[in-house]
């Protein structure tokens, strides 16, 4: 595990460990304070054991490859307190009530991966973990 110190707002040390949970760890380059472990997006008992005792799970799979409901079931069967996802513009609205997948010059050929993160947006905003 990494521990990457650093001074937080109040001047004490803050340590991070990343750990990257990737299906195939020889492609991962050999990365400083970077730890690859094998994961399956679609095996939810296996990421909840790999996230457990994190403080935060930063997400960036292909939305159209992945199941928004196996991904939420794991960050709570671990208790991960954060669940952050990184994806696409396409959900995001360019006016209120029109979202750019929602666009006529929307390019086809991304509208399948733009619903996948417009559709895991809209999970997460119905979901209200305490």
């Amino acid at each position: 595990m990494y521990r990457n110190e650093s001074k937080g707002y109040n001047g004490f040390a803050r340590k991070r460990a990343v750990i990257a949970i990737v299906r195939d760890i020889s492609k991962v380059p050999a990365l400083t304070g970077v730890t690859a472990k094998a994961g399956n997006v679609n095996d939810a008992d296996g990421l909840a054991a790999l996230i457990a005792g994190h403080n935060a799970v930063i997400s960036s799979v292909h939305f159209s490859a992945s199941d928004p409901e196996k991904l939420i079931a794991a960050v709570r069967k671990a208790k991960v307190p954060r669940y952050l996802v990184v994806g696409g513009a396409g959900s995001l609205e360019v006016v209120p009530g029109t979202r750019l997948i929602d666009t006529p010059g929307f390019p086809g050929a991304y509208r399948k991966e733009a619903g996948g993160g417009a559709a895991i947006l809209d999970r997460l905003r119905e979901t209200h973990d305490t």
